[in-house]
């Protein structure tokens, strides 16, 4: 009989307010994917046992703030939690600096048998925006600030950055991170504007992407992913996408606060962003879109925001280029 491996629980970094209390994540077996892998055999079998996990179904899970504050949450049929509960006290009161408040979860003794890596103690993060960020950015992954291979035939190299490259040999954008903190520290250099990555790609890949932004210095923000689609599951009529709810419950999370999006023209971005744009105009400061190497989706963003001059927006070719374009309508700093 194989010897199972020992359990795991992976909190997603989110976002919340002072008294909301907002927390995902997964109940799993740890597969101890190593994400510096080397060898195109071990780095596909790493990538079959993302997408092959081993949930930790119908648990109960507690989540520690503090000394004292416990809560508690249970695992739907394929492992994920979801925390979402408004609370009376103020939890900015556990916020560092930055706004991250750093909380514990732990399985319910009672409902484990199997062994517990990190005696039964994971890491939860959860980002309270500063009361001084000016805005906030949202911001796509997927050739936007990753080379993943978007609009490639068969989307080919998508497959091949995904299943054959290391997180830690993945290639940002250039510069892209040089900006992104930029407009994390914003015109006075000191605001801790949130940053926060919605992408497409599924939690399976969330720890991959985490990485990523990690080692190559991105500034520390929410990542928010999309569970992964079920087999032959039809979408409902008029249905949005799943990124465009995730901006949207942002928008509603923080009523307060203006947004910057960043995306790229290869995919959906410009259409959602534009939708968005439009819907919350005194909400969304400019949108920035990454050129992609595509005639024809070039031409399509060309035609869809032709008439649209009601807030700044830059299909960008370069860096330096956004930089420049951020430094003139007084988002970052000259």
């Amino acid at each position: 009989m194989f010897k199972k491996d020992p359990l795991q629980v992976i909190a997603f970094q989110t976002y919340g307010t002072s008294n909301h209390l907002y927390i995902r994540g997964r109940a799993i077996e740890d597969e101890s994917i190593n994400l510096e892998q080397k060898g195109a055999f071990k780095l596909l079998f790493n990538a079959w046992k993302r997408f092959e996990t081993d949930e930790i179904k119908n648990t109960e899970l507690i989540i520690k703030i503090g000394e004292d504050r416990f809560f508690y949450t249970k695992t739907d049929k394929r492992g994920y939690f979801l925390l979402d509960e408004t609370v009376e006290d103020d939890l900015s009161v556990y916020a560092n600096d930055e706004g991250w408040v750093a909380m514990v979860a732990s399985y319910r003794q009672e409902h484990i048998t199997r062994t517990i890596q990190s005696d039964n103690r994971f890491p939860v993060e959860m980002l309270i925006p500063s009361i001084h960020a000016s805005f906030g950015v949202i911001s796509d992954i997927d050739d936007t600030i990753l080379h993943t291979g978007l609009v490639s035939v068969l989307k080919w190299r998508v497959l091949i950055n995904t299943l054959l490259t290391s997180a830690g040999k993945r290639i940002p954008l250039e510069g892209a991170s040089e900006f992104y903190h930029l407009l994390h520290q914003g015109k006075t250099g000191n605001e801790a504007n949130p940053i926060f990555y919605v992408s497409h790609s599924p939690w399976n890949l969330y720890r991959y992407l985490e990485y990523f932004l990690k080692k190559n210095k991105f500034p520390k923000g929410p990542i928010v992913l999309r569970n992964f689609p079920r087999l032959f599951a039809k979408k409902a009529k008029n249905e949005k996408p799943q990124k465009q709810k995730e901006i949207l419950n942002l928008l509603k999370t923080y009523p307060d606060l203006k947004f910057i999006l960043i995306g790229d023209n290869g995919e959906h971005d410009p259409v959602i962003y534009l939708e968005i744009a439009k819907a919350y105009p005194k909400r969304i400061l400019a949108i920035y879109l990454r050129r992609v190497n595509h005639k024809n989706r070039m031409a399509t963003v060309y035609r869809l925001y032709k008439n649209y001059k009601n807030i700044p927006v830059l299909l960008v070719r370069t860096t330096d280029e956004a930089i420049k374009h951020a430094k003139k309508h007084g988002f970052i700093a000259n």
